[in-house]
């Protein structure tokens, strides 16, 4: 590795490298640092580190070899030669730094006193190899402080690195992620151990868990679920949009899926008991129950206040459904809809009732994927009310929940394969 340039790091703490960009040669962006991986040694020597996880689009998580990298400068990691894009998974005697190591409760050598660490730092040998050479350590507060006084200190000072240790925090590990979309995180939770991720998971809070859980694949949501209590589960799933609870439950099994609906809100579990009933990939099985729903007297500023929320999903914020009481779904009859560009170019006060559009011919719970993204296709909308027999409206379905039913079920995530043994 150049280690000419006056920038260029001799020692990186990788809880703070974590998330930052990662470019080739020519300077185009390849993916951004997501972990290193690293090999313990025998007689409590410093680890080598083997490479890095490296997240590229659409968040595959590739392994890169610390011999490609040639410059590791503040804000960015350079690399070069062609990357295997084969999914990264560990081997045996390997270690994710970052998922596995930050937060555990360690043994100072000299003093016998328990530290939690808080990061990781790998420093460059005179051979050209990284090793983990520091460990940054906080001690335990005393009295009414909740931190005690922090150092760095040697690998060589410290013992309790075995990976078989149980009970680690993750806080460390939370405050690194703190800033991932709920896409990301869940793919950083896919790629740690059953134990692990049950951890992060009992640590977020339902709202952060519900929606890492709705960007899960079938089977890593249902494995994690299975780690939650009942009450804990059922706090998440209220959090969920209806529909992706509704998807859920049906992959747990009906025993436990009657469970957790007991536990449930009986407002919450009537909402996902109802999309139980539909065909997965049926407009009902798809659709959320939780649209915008206003009245014909309300105003296009009352409109805009909804659509602003920070919770409302981009899709369903494009439009708001206008209908007759009672406003919650299964509401009354469905007069029309009121698209997002027609609220910005109308003053505040104008009634919704005088600029909705009535030509929107909703469909039926009972229509299929096709009918359904067809519609979605032909009159370029981002959403599709969905009605009974009596156009009352039951909910809508969404560009976003079409795809996750067109695409592959295990698009969020392709098959673990090993790296060649040519990138170790």
């Amino acid at each position: 590795m150049n280690t000419s340039k006056g920038a260029n790091l001799n020692r990186v703490f990788l809880a703070r490298l974590a998330g930052t960009a990662v470019f080739d040669p020519n300077g185009d962006q390849v993916g951004k640092v997501r972990d290193a991986v690293a090999t313990l040694r025998t007689n409590n020597q410093p680890p080598r580190i083997l490479g890095f996880i490296v997240e590229v689009p659409p968040r595959k998580r590739i392994f890169v070899p610390i011999t490609r990298v040639t410059s590791i400068e503040n804000g960015h990691v350079v690399i070069t030669g062609l990357l295997n894009m084969r999914r990264f998974e560990p081997r045996t005697n390997e270690i994710t730094v970052l998922s596995e190591m930050l937060d555990r409760s360690v043994t100072l050598v000299e003093t016998n006193e328990k530290v939690a660490v808080e990061d990781i730092a790998m420093e460059l040998s005179k051979t050209g190899d990284w090793f983990i050479e520091r460990v940054h350590v906080m001690k335990r507060g005393s009295g009414f402080r909740r931190r005690g006084a922090s150092s760095t200190v040697s690998w060589a000072e410290i013992s309790g690195f075995a990976i078989t240790e149980s009970n680690q925090g993750v806080s460390h590990l939370l405050n690194t992620l703190a800033n991932l979309r709920a896409a990301d995180l869940a793919s950083v939770l896919h790629d740690l151990t059953i134990k692990r991720r049950a951890e992060v998971a009992r640590a977020l809070d339902d709202e952060r868990l519900a929606d890492v859980l709705e960007e899960m694949d079938e089977a890593s949501r249902v494995e994690l679920l299975a780690e939650l209590e009942g009450e804990r589960a059922a706090d998440v799933l209220e959090e969920m949009d209806p529909d992706d609870a509704a998807d859920l439950l049906r992959e747990v099994g009906q025993e436990r899926a009657q469970t957790l609906l007991a536990l449930m809100e009986p407002e919450d579990a009537e909402d996902v008991q109802r999309l139980m009933h539909y065909e997965d990939y049926s407009a009902g099985g798809m659709m959320t129950t939780e649209p915008i729903v206003l009245t014909a007297d309300s105003t296009v500023a009352e409109a805009l206040s909804k659509v602003r929320l920070s919770e409302v999903a981009a899709g369903l914020a494009s439009q708001v459904f206008i209908c007759r009481q009672p406003i919650e779904t299964p509401t009354g009859r469905l007069m029309g809809v009121v698209h997002i560009q027609r609220l910005l170019r109308e003053p505040p006060a104008t009634l919704l009732g005088g600029i909705l559009d009535s030509d929107i011919a909703p469909l039926t719970a009972e229509a299929t994927l096709n009918e359904v993204s067809s519609y979605l296709a032909s009159y370029n909308l981002l959403a599709v009310p969905i009605v009974d027999a009596n156009e009352r409206l039951l909910g809508a379905v969404t560009v976003d929940d079409v795809l996750d039913h067109l695409l592959p079920e295990n698009w969020r995530h392709e098959e673990s394969v090993r790296r060649e043994s040519e990138n170790r």
